[in-house]
């Protein structure tokens, strides 16, 4: 993890990416992929929690 800004700017872009999609999944009624990119958006947030408690 040389470039850690890099890869905490990287994750943050896809946890928004993962909610924009959980908000468009709900617009068209696709209630579990919606449920997928909730979760999906969730776990990435706390991998990167955990990389930036073990930097600090």
């Amino acid at each position: 993890m040389k470039n850690t800004p890099v890869t905490m700017a990287f994750l943050a872009c896809l946890v928004i990416f993962s909610f924009i999609f959980c908000a468009f999944s709900l617009g068209q009624k696709v209630f579990w992929l919606s449920g997928l990119f909730l979760l999906l958006g969730f776990g990435i947030m706390g991998y990167g929690l955990k990389l930036k408690r073990s930097t600090t």
